[in-house]
Parts: structure tokens; C-alpha cells; sequence
């Protein structure tokens, strides 16, 4: 147990130190959150949601994603292509301690990206809502960025550090566009609405849009992401046994 816990509070320092991680998962989501909140109608609403209250959910589910699919695909990459990956096997850490001591730590930036976004809407933005919803809205965010934290251990297995940070950076910023976290998909035309009602960065927007507006959970849209799991964990199970047998 000690040597998985010091594994993870490496991890944590690393990630904290990385640039990249902060300007993606901090500063860019709180920027944009400042911007838009400022030029368009504070009075407007989505859905029967307050303007500034669901721009704050897109920018945290932003952040959130941002730094999952960055720092994860990233740092499992390079760590791959220096071997570190083997030299790990022939310590006597655990074979998931590995793994698990980054998801772990990437988890526990989430949960203060979360906290952040959340002070800086209730604090500069005077969002208002109960502290159920708070809470819930949280917890959703938190728990349901496992498809993106899969994506981003998909796009480790990828042996060139360049590819990924291409893809990676594809990935994150089509997800967000298209999934409606820049803008409502209600302002997009309607084959792009039909879209992002199967891409996995608006069902996980949606259930937070759900919790604020009072709204019961979709669970087509728990469905949706939980296949995207299931096919981004088999497919990075492929991607390294086949390295492994090569």
C-alpha cells in the first residue's frame, strides 16, 4: 500500500508541475468562462438554465476533460517510448499499482479543477444554487469523466509522442466544440445537434445541465457513455497485448 501511495503522490507532483496541465485545465476554462459571461446576456438562459450557471458547467466539464485526455495520453506515451513502462514490471510494485497511481492523481486535479470552477462562478459570477445541487453536480463531473480518462490511456498506447499530441489535441478540442461546450448545440445547425447527441463530451455535459435544471438523469445518455468505456478499455487492452507479443 505504501509504495502505490508514493507512486501516486509523484504523480500528482508531475502533473501539477506541468505547464501544459495548467494552462488546459485551469486557466483556459476560467478565461473563457470570464469572457463569455461578460459578452453575451448575463439574463439569457439555456433550457431554463441561467446563462452564467451553465457556461459554468461547460467550462468545468471543459477543464475536466481537457486535462484527462491531455496529461493521460501524454504521460503514458512518453513513459512508454523511454521504457519506463518495462522497468516498472521488474519492480515489486504491483502490476495495476501503475495505472491505477494515475488515475488516481489525475482524479484528485479534477476534483480541484471542479472546486475552482465552482468558486469562481459562485464568488465572481454569483451563480446560485442549492448546496444539493452543487454537490451532485460535483460528484457527476468528477465521476463521469472515466470515458475521457479512457480515451486518454487509448491514446498512450500510441508509441510516437508527436501523434499523440496531435490527436490529443484533436480529440479534445472537436469534443468540446461539437459537444456543445462552447456554445449550446441548440445554436448549431441541426445535423451537428443530431451529432452531438452521440458524442460522449455532450452526454457528459448533459447530466450536469440535467442536475442544475432540475431535471431527472437521462439514462441514454449513461448508456452512451458507458459503451464509450467498454470500447475505449478493449481497445487499449488490444493495442497492448499486441505490442507486448511484438
Amino acid at each position: 500500500m505504501r509504495p502505490m501511495l508514493a507512486q501516486c503522490k509523484a504523480e500528482l507532483l508531475r502533473t501539477l508541475r506541468n505547464r501544459k496541465f495548467i494552462m488546459f485545465a485551469l486557466l483556459m476554462p476560467a478565461v473563457f468562462y470570464f469572457i463569455f459571461t461578460n459578452t453575451i446576456d448575463p439574463n439569457m438562459e439555456v433550457g431554463g438554465i441561467d446563462w452564467k450557471a451553465y457556461y459554468l458547467i461547460s467550462m468545468t466539464v471543459f477543464g475536466v476533460i481537457g486535462g484527462s485526455i491531455n496529461t493521460l495520453s501524454l504521460r503514458f506515451a512518453q513513459e512508454r517510448m523511454q521504457g519506463w513502462v518495462q522497468l516498472i514490471k521488474l519492480t515489486p510494485l504491483p502490476s495495476g499499482a501503475y495505472v491505477f497511481s494515475k488515475i488516481a492523481a489525475q482524479s484528485i486535479i479534477n476534483l480541484g479543477t471542479i472546486v475552482l470552477m465552482f468558486i469562481i462562478g459562485a464568488v465572481f459570477r454569483d451563480v446560485h444554487l442549492s448546496v444539493g445541487q452543487w454537490i451532485a453536480c460535483g460528484l457527476w463531473i468528477w465521476i463521469g469523466v472515466i470515458p475521457f480518462m479512457a480515451l486518454g490511456t487509448l491514446l498512450g498506447t500510441i508509441r510516437s509522442i508527436e501523434v499523440v499530441q496531435v490527436l490529443a489535441q484533436l480529440l479534445f478540442m472537436g469534443l468540446s466544440g461539437l459537444g456543445g461546450l462552447w456554445m449550446p448545440i441548440q445554436a448549431m445547425p441541426q445535423f451537428m445537434q443530431q451529432m452531438a447527441l452521440w458524442l460522449p463530451s455532450y452526454r457528459y455535459g448533459q447530466a450536469a445541465w440535467n442536475i442544475v435544471a432540475g431535471i431527472s438523469m437521462d439514462w441514454e445518455g449513461i448508456g452512451i457513455l458507458a459503451a464509450y468505456v467498454i470500447i475505449f478499455m478493449v481497445l487499449s487492452s488490444y493495442m497492448i497485448r499486441r505490442q507486448e507479443a511484438v
